[in-house]
């Protein structure tokens, strides 16, 4: 078994939906979508570090097996502890080279609550 697939943490997809709240409006409500297994390793590099104490949302750097497709602003959560993230950049530009023997795909992402609703 790889390093990387040891690192792997149970996630799910939060799903964003609008739904009538019985008086002419709408509410919002996340809800559990499709599963999937991901690495998520914070940023502690001294820049991150400096940002987050100017007031700067935690960044994670996530790192998921080729054909798991997040999207940029995709909302999940980790199973283990509820922690909830966003994705803040594009998938497409940090994916193994088709050559590559490691099926990798890696996107960054904040810390993330979601909406009260």
């Amino acid at each position: 078994m790889r390093l990387i697939d040891r690192m792997m943490e149970d996630c799910v997809f939060l799903n964003h939906l609008r739904i009538p709240d019985g008086r002419g409006g709408y509410k919002e409500v996340w809800q559990d979508g499709a599963e999937f297994s991901a690495t998520i390793i914070k940023n502690s590099t001294t820049e991150a570090t400096i940002a987050e104490r100017q007031g700067i949302k935690e960044i994670y750097t996530v790192v998921v097996n080729t054909g798991v497709e997040l999207d940029y602003h995709d909302a999940f959560r980790r199973k283990k502890d509820g922690a909830t993230f966003r994705v803040t950049s594009m998938i497409k530009d940090s994916e193994a080279p088709d050559a590559s023997t490691v099926k990798i795909s890696k996107v960054t992402a904040e810390r993330w609550e979601l909406p009260d609703g």
